[in-house]
């Protein structure tokens, strides 16, 4: 969300049925599916890691990060890579979504808080819902959603489990 009011532009893409968006600020390209290493003893939401121009990448299944099956690799399958932070500073990650619709432009006042139920993925994730057209969006929280410490807080938690 803009923090002065003003509209922002998302990045819209389905997983499921659902319809996600992420601010496009945070987009730095979207590229197909292929070309990712599997790498073995990964929890189960990391799908691989590809070279992207020579900078190790880690894509991360977004169904399998909700808790979702892991998702099932179709033509419209593509890996948005983001600019994510960790500890170590800023970093990119690759989020494997099931297909990239279009980018639109949401004004502040249209988000609304999101649910504390009913949504297909826990309300920390979530920055906000909005209507675009006859359905809800789902307007994902960058720091829960895509936060490379978060993430390697489940790593840690998932091997110790």
């Amino acid at each position: 969300m803009s923090s002065n009011g003003e509209p922002a532009q998302y990045l819209t893409f389905t997983l499921g049925d659902s319809l996600f968006a992420t601010n496009i600020d945070m987009v730095r390209e979207i590229i197909p599916s292929g070309g990712m290493t599997k790498v073995p003893m990964t929890p189960v939401f990391i799908r691989g890691i590809l070279n992207l121009r020579g900078a190790v990448v880690p894509v991360i299944d977004m169904q399998s990060r909700f808790g979702w099956p892991a998702a099932v690799v179709s033509q419209y399958t593509c890996i948005v890579i983001i600019d994510s932070h960790n500890a170590a500073g800023p970093t990119q990650l690759g989020l494997m979504v099931d297909s990239v619709s279009e980018v639109i432009e949401i004004a502040a006042t249209d988000i609304e808080p999101p649910p504390q139920f009913g949504t297909p993925i826990g309300p920390d994730l979530i920055e906000g819902m909005a209507r675009v057209n006859d359905s809800f969006l789902v307007i994902l929280k960058p720091s829960h959603a895509f936060d490379m410490d978060v993430l390697t807080q489940m790593v840690e938690h998932e091997a110790s489990a």
